[in-house]
């Protein structure tokens, strides 16, 4: 069977999380401040903890994730991700569209600074952005899977840069934690952590040398381990 829906939420915060998001989109209409906790919250924490652990803050932390894994899944097709959602263009497309309106967005409140009011427009440019995700994010989530907008979510792209660049410099060396195989050995090949994968990778088959599954993609949720028939599999 493919695409199980298999639990994924097995902390509070990603069973909860959601409603973050919702405070943020819905009552930042009304108090404009809450936006501010995108920028000073959850795009730089998911920066700092991407330079030394990859995309754990999408698997872990993201109110979004909490959303489409605790809430939409129950609801979603949960089909196959069109492998258009997944191609470089459309996340370089994606990337570059998300970069462009919120830089002239951010010039535009602070080149016509106007006081006291400046924090409430900052932060209102965050409400919408998050509104928008929310309102685009959700029905993909209904009609083929929960986790479709990660595959191109400009906030992953710059996880995985930012995650890219900690390897490279060594600076994760003792702190990037990937998904291991005891031994590939005894594999039975069931395909079960592919299967519930939220990301639909597919780890089974592209265990390294070491023992790991080395993709950026990996969201490091434990979905695949709390799964594995043979308790072979562990983050470490």
């Amino acid at each position: 069977m493919k695409n199980i829906k298999a639990n994924r939420t097995f902390t509070v915060w990603r069973k909860y999380g959601w409603l973050l998001t919702f405070i943020i989109a819905f009552g930042g209409l009304y108090i404009h401040k809450l936006g501010l906790i995108v920028p000073f919250f959850v795009m730089l924490g998911l920066m700092i903890t991407s330079l030394f652990n990859g995309r754990f803050w999408c698997g872990n932390v993201c109110p979004h994730g909490s959303w489409y894994d605790s809430i939409l899944l129950k609801y979603s097709k949960n089909g196959e991700i069109p492998k258009g959602f997944k191609n470089i263009a459309t996340i370089i497309v994606v990337f570059i569209i998300f970069a462009c309106v919120l830089g002239s967005r951010v010039f535009k409140v602070f080149s016509n600074f106007s006081g006291l009011d400046l924090w409430d427009k900052f932060g209102f440019i965050f409400v919408t952005t998050y509104l928008v995700v929310l309102l685009i994010s959700t029905p993909l989530a209904l009609f083929f899977a929960p986790r479709v907008w990660c595959q191109f979510c400009p906030m992953g792209t710059i996880q995985k840069l930012f995650g890219k660049f900690g390897q490279i410099t060594k600076i994760s060396n003792n702190t990037n934690k990937k998904l291991t195989i005891t031994d590939k050995n005894t594999c039975v090949k069931c395909k079960k952590c592919a299967n519930v994968c939220p990301m639909q990778l597919e780890p089974y088959l592209n265990f390294n040398e070491e023992n790991q599954f080395d993709d950026l993609n990996c969201i490091k949720c434990n979905t695949c381990v709390n799964n594995c028939p043979k308790n072979i599999l562990t983050i470490k």
